[in-house]
């Protein structure tokens, strides 16, 4: 199940009386080093809070400021990528991570390719291969990920601030539903998607430094880094952003205003969701909105 719900997350939890709000305690910064955001816009009392989250990484390097934690007191609802507060959430992605058409993993590889996967999946995960065979390719990534940290206790940002959220007695949403965050990957056609894999175990050792240099950003708040990574082809990915990213920016974009408009929200996404002039920084200033930095 934990790894199941990091898999799904890769894409990468009561209302408040007035008087209890604390949204002007929160100090925002003209520096955009950092992964809290304040949303607001003029008119309107009603003030949002969207954080930039990584999805697997060291425990002990996950820290959560108290900017976070009045941002969370501030919402009246909490708005993740998926409902992770449901258990129903992770367990019906058993339906949806495979390929379509009963399509295979050794129909899309060579002999050759098709070994040379299957022994890194054995010999360094310590997964046999086979038993993943109809899974789509990209999410079969998910297995390295874990290999590339340099520590054993690890979670997800998301995960920790499930904490949080459920200490604050908050009702969880989601942006999206596994059904829609799986299909992505079935609008990006999965020959892409294998050779993509096969790169990913040839080149592993690149990978994981990349990997830790991803982290090393997120630790240091640098939203802009964490956007350029995007658009560098490691897997072969980088002409399907609008299905992985874009588009999906646009359509939680379109599924909060109207929330907004009478709640105060906190969202937490994929950082990577947040830069660039797709990222939803952007996308909510042409909407109106004023999206300042936190300090």
């Amino acid at each position: 199940m934990k790894f199941l719900s990091f898999l799904l997350s890769l894409l990468a939890l009561i209302t408040v009386s007035c008087k209890n709000r604390i949204s002007k305690q929160i100090t925002t910064t003209t520096d955009t080093n950092t992964l809290l955001w304040k949303i607001s816009k003029k008119g309107s009392s009603q003030v949002s809070y969207m954080y930039g989250t990584f999805h697997l990484m060291c425990k002990e390097d996950i820290v959560l400021s108290k900017s976070v934690d009045d941002a969370i007191a501030n919402a009246d609802d909490v708005y993740f990528e998926l409902d992770l507060d449901d258990p129903s959430t992770m367990l019906s992605g058993i339906f949806f991570i495979n390929m379509k058409a009963d399509t295979t993993l050794s129909q899309l590889l060579t002999a050759d390719e098709l070994k040379r996967v299957s022994s890194f999946f054995k010999d360094t995960l310590g997964t046999p291969i086979t038993m993943f065979q109809r899974m789509k390719p990209s999410l079969l990534e998910a297995f390295m990920y874990p290999k590339m940290l340099a520590c054993k206790n690890s979670s997800g940002v998301e995960q920790e601030l499930l904490v949080k959220v459920a200490a604050a007695n908050k009702k969880v949403y989601g942006l999206e539903t596994i059904q829609d965050q799986t299909s992505v990957f079935d609008k990006i056609p999965y020959s892409v998607q294998a050779k993509g894999l096969v790169k990913s175990v040839d080149s592993f050792a690149s990978a994981k430094k990349n990997f830790a240099e991803m982290v090393t950003n997120y630790k240091a708040q640098q939203l802009d880094l964490l956007g350029d990574a995007l658009d560098v082809d490691t897997e072969g990915l980088s002409a399907y952003l609008d299905v992985l990213l874009y588009d999906r920016n646009k359509n939680w974009v379109k599924k909060i205003k109207p929330i907004m408009e009478s709640k105060n929200l906190f969202i937490a996404v994929g950082a990577g969701h947040l830069p660039g002039e797709q990222g939803l920084i952007d996308l909510l200033r042409k909407e109106g909105y004023e999206v300042e930095g936190v300090k």
